[in-house]
């Protein structure tokens, strides 16, 4: 069902089911949870690749963390993402995200929440990878 659908039956759309259908990841749970979830169920690491799931840790502003899809690579230092509930109750496809990492190993990023505003730094437990389970 569509995120309208949804929003009109008033459910919240949240990003776990969001990204378990469109990644074909069958992990359960808050989002905060996966990274530990996928050890030893499915590949994980540091490096972006269309259909993964990056696994956002949780912070004092965001408790549950996060989770988003990967849709596109568009330079060593940003890709594309589809996501649900980073706008609330909404799902924001191709959202660009920009690797801010020390390191240049995705460990930190910022995302495009607004047209050409890129917000705070959020931290990164890495990428889950959809080729195993």
């Amino acid at each position: 069902q569509t995120a309208k659908d949804m929003r009109a039956k008033g459910q919240r759309v949240w990003c776990v089911p969001f990204a378990r259908n469109v990644s074909g990841i069958q992990i359960r749970g808050n989002a905060e949870t996966w990274w530990g979830k996928a050890k030893g169920l499915y590949p994980r690491g540091d490096a972006p690749v269309v259909g993964a799931v990056m696994a956002f840790s949780a912070t004092r502003s965001m408790p549950m963390g996060h989770i988003a899809v990967v849709s596109d690579i568009v330079s060593p230092r940003e890709i594309r993402v589809d996501h649900a509930n980073w706008k609330r109750n909404e799902v924001s496809l191709k959202m660009a995200v920009i690797d801010v990492s020390d390191d240049n190993d995705w460990s930190a990023v910022r995302l495009e929440s607004q047209p050409g505003a890129f917000g705070s730094t959020y931290p990164i437990n890495g990428f889950i990878y959809p080729t195993g389970g």
